[in-house]
């Protein structure tokens, strides 16, 4: 699918940091920023990851450089700080695209039944998600916010700066397994809108967009089995999605240009925009 562009060019000669660059929808929002003109900041845990995003943006004749990040640890946010401001002298966009739930801190039932409370249960239920596991996937998606955005908002200083957080339609209408994800991406849309108004003084302006269901290396599992055919929770999903289909990552770009660019979207601010397929207007009936 092609690439949508931004309007007369108008990201050209912005620097843009994405976290989370190496993953599936960040590494097509590393790639659209710098086809419109951006240099790009690939941010990543795993720094082969993050590495391989910018080369492939470099090969196609654009400017990035991927550096290795931990979204949940300041001195490593502070160190790749340090590398984006020697390369790009600033931040104008930064994305804050790290997050994700893990398979420690879902339930494998939908429903908590009687049978559950018996001691030699054998599926994992909400009384048997730990502190830990639901206090990993809550840092990673809020945390994972916030951290991030103090460590580069006194680069975007005085440069009319974009914080785009990435938030989940779960955050409107909670799905079954996933209760700390649910919570998590909850917490990312109000601080979305908080940030909003505690930035705007400053001329920074932030919002959010809320995928629906994209197919991810980090979903994958729940959503198809290992023969490739899809799960039970795929067959309810596309029931509840009237498009019935998941989104392809290209179809989030032209929510992410036009929240990019300050011509269009410039009175845009505290906006949490779902790209769901029409699943949040769907009532099944």
């Amino acid at each position: 699918m092609k690439i949508l562009k931004a309007c007369e060019k108008r990201l050209y000669g912005k620097t843009a940091v994405v976290t989370g660059g190496g993953g599936v929808l960040c590494s097509v929002f590393c790639r659209a920023l710098a086809e419109n003109g951006c240099a790009v900041a690939v941010l990543d845990l795993k720094e082969e990851s993050a590495v391989s995003v910018a080369q492939s943006i470099n090969e196609a004749g654009g400017r990035a450089f991927g550096f290795a990040a931990n979204v949940l640890d300041k001195q490593s946010l502070a160190a790749a700080y340090d590398r984006v401001v020697a390369e790009f002298g600033g931040v104008d966009i930064l994305i804050n695209g790290a997050g994700g739930n893990n398979p420690r801190a879902t339930t494998d039932k939908e429903y908590l039944e009687l049978c559950d409370f018996e001691p030699d249960h054998t599926a994992r239920t909400f009384l048997d998600l730990s502190k830990e596991d639901i206090g990993f996937v809550f840092d990673l998606n809020c945390l994972g916010t916030l951290l991030p955005t103090q460590a580069f908002l006194p680069a975007m200083k005085g440069r009319e700066g974009v914080i785009i957080n990435i938030t989940s339609m779960n955050a409107f209408r909670p799905l079954t397994k996933i209760p700390a994800y649910s919570a998590a991406k909850s917490a990312v849309s109000n601080l979305t809108m908080w940030l909003a108004v505690h930035l705007s003084e400053i001329g920074v302006r932030v919002n959010a967009i809320a995928p629906g269901f994209f197919v991810t290396a980090q979903n994958k599992d729940l959503l198809y089995n290992g023969d490739g055919t899809p799960t039970e929770r795929t067959e309810k999903i596309l029931r509840g999605t009237p498009m019935r289909r998941f989104g392809e990552p290209e179809e989030l770009v032209g929510t992410l240009l036009y929240l990019c660019d300050g011509s269009a979207s410039g009175f845009v601010n505290g906006a949490i925009i779902p790209v769901d397929g029409g699943f949040a207007a769907y009532s099944g009936v």
